[in-house]
């Protein structure tokens, strides 16, 4: 049996930052991964999928080239092109993040399935054989997430997709039916589409992005129908079968039920922490009903010593959130503080085109709680850089604290939303008031500049 000063099982985005800080300390710690470094970010989630965003993207504007008097010739698509891409940039970010692990001091990289045996002590079947066992005074767990699957009759006998394996496709699906209208669906469905896919999207509930205010939701949803994905909402799936060559899925509503004949069936209802395996019981470990570890303010589980970062903790679910994790464990347990997951910002960017992105309250949220607020809007067709690139769809909001001008909020859908949305971000760090952001001077013609047109409106 090995000792350890910190053990860390997966190599997520705050695992691989946090092996590195550990073992520069001096801590002899193993860290442990049963596939590829990087966690989904890197090999599933963020990188991939950007990837293949921007190819679609490129397609999509090489289609509008005569918006922009750009004459060419007809657009095609190679799948198989398109994958490839995605994989040399997914591998060398990868091989990145594996060199910098490997050249750690006092970092053992052990590669295997780990789960617990006792509650410091942790079992690893390694991948080449035989099995390693480890104990740690601090352990952590960021084994992140999996896409998760719906109870859906007949889904058993139907070759289904997922957020991963979409991604592995080398032909072109004729048409596409996503279950889900969230993050995920409405970013591959777009994706697909601009492709060259038939894509209908199937949201139960009645609008799309479920917690966000009902103007965001409508905005995103016209442009999907400008985009030609099919969306629709109330609409819940029954049942699933494979007719020939064809999917059959049913779908009803309160009041009809239909038939859509699709080709591939792609099921994007949210996730699952990768929890199961770990026998998490053994050392005395709580989940909550859906296998999400529980967690302290400090990101200590009910164990003392015990820690869980990243996704598998359930909350928002980004990687930058991730890497915040990194950030707390790290001040507290390195540099002697006393941080908290308390009143943190959360930001993120649907990368849907245009981006949506969001900091702080939504609107509908400050109703609820009855804060005393001001709303300060402005479409996007009012912003001059955004006329000058015909990037003209969405709309920018800001929710602002009516006694103290302080902004609570912003939510962007626009070009280059996440850039835009950043700006408020920093703003509200700052503690700066919306006049400060009213009267600046920004560079023109700027996106960065429509900030002063923004909150001027908000004073007529």
């Amino acid at each position: 049996m090995d000792h350890y000063d910190a053990i860390i099982v997966g190599s997520g985005q705050a695992a691989n930052p946090l092996a590195k800080a550990l073992g520069n300390a001096g801590w002899k710690t193993a860290l442990i991964e049963r596939a590829y470094i990087g966690g989904t970010c890197i090999n599933y989630g963020c990188t991939p999928t950007k990837t293949m965003f921007n190819s679609a993207r490129v397609a999509y504007l090489a289609r509008r080239a005569a918006d922009y008097g750009v004459h060419s010739h007809d657009v095609s698509v190679n799948m198989k092109e398109v994958r490839a891409r995605k994989q040399r940039v997914v591998e060398e970010f990868r091989e990145s993040g594996l060199k910098g692990i490997k050249k750690t001091k006092n970092l053992d990289l052990l590669t295997g399935d780990a789960r617990f045996v006792g509650e410091r002590e942790i079992e690893v079947k390694l991948n080449d054989g035989g099995t390693r066992s480890l104990t740690a005074e601090n352990i952590f767990i960021n084994t992140g997430g999996r896409p998760a699957q719906p109870k859906l009759e007949g889904l058993d006998k139907v070759p289904a997709l997922d957020s991963t394996s979409i991604m592995e496709l080398d032909e072109l699906p004729e048409h596409l039916l996503v279950l889900g209208g969230g993050y995920i669906g409405l970013e591959f469905g777009q994706m697909f589409r601009r492709f060259g896919s038939k894509v209908t999207i199937v949201q139960r509930a009645d609008q799309l992005l479920g917690h966000e205010d009902a103007d965001v939701a409508g905005a995103v949803l016209q442009v999907m129908a400008e985009d030609g994905v099919r969306v629709l909402l109330n609409t819940e799936a029954a049942r699933v079968k494979q007719n020939g060559a064809k999917i059959e899925l049913t779908v009803r509503t309160s009041k009809t039920e239909q038939k859509l004949d699709g080709t591939h069936l792609l099921l994007a209802v949210g996730r699952k922490p990768n929890t199961e395996d770990l026998n998490l019981a053994a050392a005395g470990i709580e989940t909550d009903q859906q296998g999400n570890v529980k967690v302290n303010n400090k990101l200590e589980t009910n164990v003392p010593g015990v820690y869980a970062l990243g996704d598998v903790k359930g909350g928002p679910q980004f990687t930058h959130i991730s890497f915040d994790d990194f950030r707390i464990i790290r001040t507290n347990l390195l540099e002697n503080g006393s941080v908290t997951t308390d009143d943190r910002l959360v930001p993120y960017t649907v990368f849907i085109d245009p981006q949506f992105a969001r900091i702080g309250v939504s609107e509908t949220e400050a109703r609820e709680k009855g804060l005393n607020v001001r709303v300060a809007k402005l479409e996007m067709t009012n912003v001059a850089r955004a006329i000058e690139m015909s990037e003209t769809r969405g709309f920018m909001k800001a929710i602002v604290e009516a006694d103290t001008n302080q902004i609570l909020g912003a939510a962007v859908l626009g070009v280059e939303g996440g850039e835009v949305m950043a700006m408020f971000e920093i703003a509200m760090m700052g503690k700066l008031p919306y006049t400060v952001l009213k009267d600046a001077i920004f560079a023109h013609p700027t996106l960065a500049e429509s900030l002063n047109n923004l909150f001027m409106a908000m004073d007529k």
